[in-house]
């Protein structure tokens, strides 16, 4: 194929691709956020973090389809408009026709590659970081009031009655305990000012008092102020607060790799990973597989000289079809059983298989003939001579 002819190709399925990327993630991204993001979420700065945790993994995962169905319709335009024939006129075979679109698919490989075992593990720690913050209650824009919040695994007991604005409350009450003095500590205050610092938040408590009794003796004191302050582990201006647990979907290439060995001890952290393992390293050679099914479906089922409507929709059903069954497959089957690993990787590879057979079968059925094949069968004609 022309050099000039396959850039020419190559950039308009790349541009394809890109156009239905954008199409697919925007709205499954702001569709999870939306599911998974309460409304009080926007005010507490959440918004910004769990996009960036979320776009990411949304990326790698639905750039096969993307790949696969700006493929099916950049090959269904070329039949429909009759440019197949026309290449095929040219003398090209088949796989020099396909030979662009494989190629955007291998480069998008690498790039799922890297999506998937580089980027989106360091990046999915601020959606679990955003997820921890609504479980536990640690940004104080999206406290409720006359609602009770415990922090510190208990020892602390906040309750509020009112907002007077988002970072001042009217009557604040908080119960805490402090096991290192071996006393409860319950603090009332007329008005709370929740000031967020680098770190965490402190809150300036005015008119309030504060009841100290003894946990070993039962002896209570109780004091008065005009102004106290108490700091709270919530979210704090620079960072969200650290937390004791980090999935499997965050650890690095050579870590996800160590952490076979722990894994393998236990069948439902062996779900899990497996199946982290089937999206790192499988979908993103759906790519591939997906471009492959949307040649062969449009090439074989498809007429190329336009003069009858292309079937160019089957593949674009069947592109989207065949993803969403891979990636409920391997959510549902491996989490169950690890070893439905090897039936996932049978109808992977079936998939590139299928459509290489349909392909060369094509490619077969439409070699340009020798002009010594095409004169077979003609006789020669000799001139009449004139009596």
């Amino acid at each position: 194929m022309p050099r000039l002819l396959f850039v020419y190709l190559a950039k308009r399925v790349l541009f394809s691709t890109l156009v239905v990327q954008l199409a697919l993630s925007i709205p499954v991204v702001l569709s999870y956020l939306l599911y998974t993001l309460p409304p009080a979420a926007v005010r507490g700065g959440l918004v910004g973090p769990a996009l960036i945790g979320t776009t990411p993994t949304v990326a790698y995962i639905t750039l096969p389809m993307a790949i696969g169905v700006a493929t099916a319709l950049e090959f269904a335009r070329m039949s429909s408009e009759g440019m197949i024939a026309v290449l095929y006129a040219l003398r090209l075979s088949v796989w020099s026709v396909c030979r662009p679109a494989i190629v955007c698919a291998l480069a998008l490989v690498v790039v799922g590659y890297g999506l998937a075992n580089f980027v989106a593990p360091h990046y999915s720690g601020s959606l679990q970081d955003v997820i921890n913050v609504l479980r536990n209650s640690l940004n104080h824009r999206m406290l409720e009031p006359t609602h009770f919040y415990t922090f510190d695994h208990g020892v602390k007991t906040l309750y509020l009655e009112r907002w007077e604005t988002p970072d001042i409350a009217v009557n604040l009450f908080v119960r805490q305990i402090s096991v290192e003095k071996r006393q409860e500590e319950t603090i009332t205050a007329a008005r709370a000012e929740f000031r967020r610092g680098a770190s965490g938040v402190v809150v300036a408590l005015s008119k309030g008092s504060i009841q100290t009794r003894s946990l070993d003796s039962g002896d209570v004191r109780i004091a008065n102020f005009d102004e106290y302050a108490m700091a709270l582990p919530m979210q704090g201006s620079s960072s969200l607060p650290q937390r004791n647990w980090r999935g499997v979907y965050e650890l690095s290439l050579l870590d996800f790799i160590a952490e076979f060995a722990t894994a393998r001890l236990d069948q439902r952290q062996m779900g899990e990973w497996m199946a982290e393992s089937a999206k790192r390293f499988g979908v993103p050679l759906l790519a591939i597989a997906h471009t492959l099914l949307a040649m062969a479906l449009v090439l074989t089922f498809g007429n190329v000289t336009g003069r009858r409507g292309a079937m160019g929709s089957l593949a674009i059903v069947a592109i989207p079809a065949a993803h969403i069954f891979f990636l409920v497959a391997l959510e549902a089957l491996l989490r169950a059983d690890a070893h439905f690993m090897a039936l996932l990787a049978a109808l992977a590879a079936a998939e590139i298989v299928g459509s290489i057979w349909l392909i060369t079968r094509r490619h077969m059925s439409t070699r340009p003939r020798t002009l010594l094949a095409g004169l077979e069968g003609v006789a020669p004609r000799t001139p009449s001579m004139a009596a």
